[in-house]
């Protein structure tokens, strides 16, 4: 990793386990609209993407307009359900505490809510004043400005960082701003974070083997 001085972490799902959690309300809210989804497909098609248009993506496959409120409320639900369920990601702490390196959060969700998922999870003083947001810029994965914001941020050019995501969305953001991404997999995300160009693992020890064999 001689060449890599900054890593640059998504949130959900990288370092919270958040998106079964976030999916299976938003799947139960939007029922009541006539969506019927699997959690699986609701990952792929959902996560990393604004819910600005994860809800715009709900309108069009029901038909319907959801009410001004649908956000709010949701917000709310997912907020009192993290509180009581959310956990890191296993081994994830471990590998923020082995790095020599600068790292970094880049989220396409609000600043408060990364910070609440942080605080929860324990991770928030491993993150102090090192969070990005894609609200900070207006600009959402799949683009790639809040890669790029992260990284001019934190001082370091595309190439002394790695991208460390979960999402289809993630990884062509990172890939089209020019980063090195490495793609957290498991059996229903691998096949498309591979497609995508990410470099698959599917464990924190197994990355900390991976980065250690660039050394």
């Amino acid at each position: 990793m001689k060449n890599i001085k900054c890593i640059i972490f998504d949130c959900d799902g990288v370092l919270v386990d958040s998106e079964i959690i976030g999916n299976q309300i938003l799947l139960s809210m939007a029922k009541e609209f006539g969506l019927e989804m699997s959690i699986e497909d609701a990952i792929k098609k959902f996560n990393g993407r604004s819910l600005k248009d994860s809800f715009q993506q709900i309108e069009k496959l029901t038909n319907k307009r959801l009410p001004d409120n649908f956000e709010s409320e949701y917000r709310k639900q997912t907020f009192e359900a993290f509180k009581t369920e959310l956990k890191p990601i296993k081994g994830v702490k471990n590998f923020i505490d082995s790095l020599s390196i600068s790292y970094c959060v880049a989220s396409s969700g609000p600043i408060e809510k990364i910070n609440l998922n942080l605080t929860i999870t324990g991770l928030i003083e491993k993150f102090e004043n090192k969070i990005f947001s894609s609200y900070q810029i207006n600009s959402w994965k799949p683009e790639p400005e809040i890669f790029l914001f992260a990284s001019r941020e934190m001082g370091f050019t595309t190439n002394e960082c790695i991208v460390i995501e979960d999402s289809k969305a993630g990884v062509i953001s990172a890939k089209k701003g020019g980063f090195k991404v490495y793609g957290f997999a498991n059996e229903s995300n691998e096949t498309e974070l591979k497609d995508e160009g990410a470099i698959i693992f599917y464990s924190f020890e197994e990355l900390a083997n991976l980065l250690n064999l660039e050394n």
